[in-house]
């Protein structure tokens, strides 16, 4: 599937765009690992003022990646 395609069935009760608490939600990590995927540059977001957002399309992007490398969604230690 497409990412477009795959934009319709994926975390259809998102909106476009996501917050970290979002994400925490969306990949079922913590709050640390969602903050270190941003920084990192894994998911790829923006700093509006003091809080990061996030593209719904980049979670789905980065789920993908994942499933490709043969990966699981990282688990968080906290």
């Amino acid at each position: 599937m497409k990412t477009k395609e795959l934009y319709t069935v994926m975390f259809p009760d998102y909106p476009d765009i996501v917050d970290v608490a979002q994400i925490q939600q969306m990949l079922g990590v913590s709050r640390h690992l969602a903050y270190e995927l941003i920084t990192s540059g894994r998911v790829q977001g923006i700093k509006i003022g003091k809080a990061y957002r996030v593209p719904k399309v980049k979670i789905i992007d980065y789920v993908l990646s994942q499933q490709k490398e043969g990966k699981t969604c990282p688990k968080s230690n906290h």
